[in-house]
């Protein structure tokens, strides 16, 4: 691999884990970033399970557009195929958590099959076809922003975890908080814009 090629994929990472987070920065997967964020070993499966359902997704979506969308000109179906694609392998996680970890299964709770509807995944599907990727470019992308994904979700869960054992003014207790705390994070993110032109 050449030095280029190197420096182009730590760009990359770097790019959509702090300076576009696929959440602080592109506003995808609100739903479970607020409602898994409540406790870290809740925050940390629900973001390997999304991690495993992107690039898996990824992988397959690409292969999909690129090899039967694409020659039989049937691009409209995109969002339909990559959802019935996305909803399988959703159904695959919630039968292995179910069978290996039911305690994480039981804590995510009605976010797990919701992964099928985040729109982080389908969002990061669609944007690799979007930025002509080719599959290693795709993989490695939807790794790194699903990396940060993950990196998003832990930090919420670990300020949240702090803010329990704090008095908090009773109108500001859960929601309102974590909202109030994503607007700062978001913010704190934003710092990185200046990283990568």
């Amino acid at each position: 691999m050449e030095e280029s090629q190197v420096m182009h994929y730590v760009l990359m990472f770097i790019g959509a884990v702090f300076v576009n987070n696929i959440v602080l920065a592109q506003f995808l997967g609100q739903c479970p970033y607020i409602g898994c964020s409540k406790e870290k070993h809740v925050a940390i499966g629900m973001g390997a399970a999304v991690c495993f359902v992107c690039v898996l997704s990824t992988a397959i979506t690409w292969i999909v557009q690129k090899k039967m969308l694409d020659p039989f000109d049937l691009g409209y179906l995109q969002t339909i195929v990559f959802i019935l694609v996305i909803a399988a392998l959703v159904q695959f996680v919630e039968m292995f958590l179910k069978k290996v970890s039911p305690p994480l299964y039981k804590s995510l709770g009605i976010f797990l099959p919701l992964i099928t509807t985040n729109c982080c995944v389908l969002g990061l599907a669609i944007l690799v076809q979007r930025e002509e990727y080719g599959l290693g470019e795709a993989l490695f992308y939807s790794f790194s922003a699903s990396a940060g994904f993950l990196l998003a979700l832990v930090l919420m869960a670990a300020i949240r975890e702090r803010f329990a054992l704090c008095r908090t003014p009773r109108a500001l207790q859960g929601i309102p908080l974590g909202l109030i705390m994503a607007g700062l994070m978001s913010l704190c993110f934003m710092a990185f814009k200046g990283m990568i032109s």
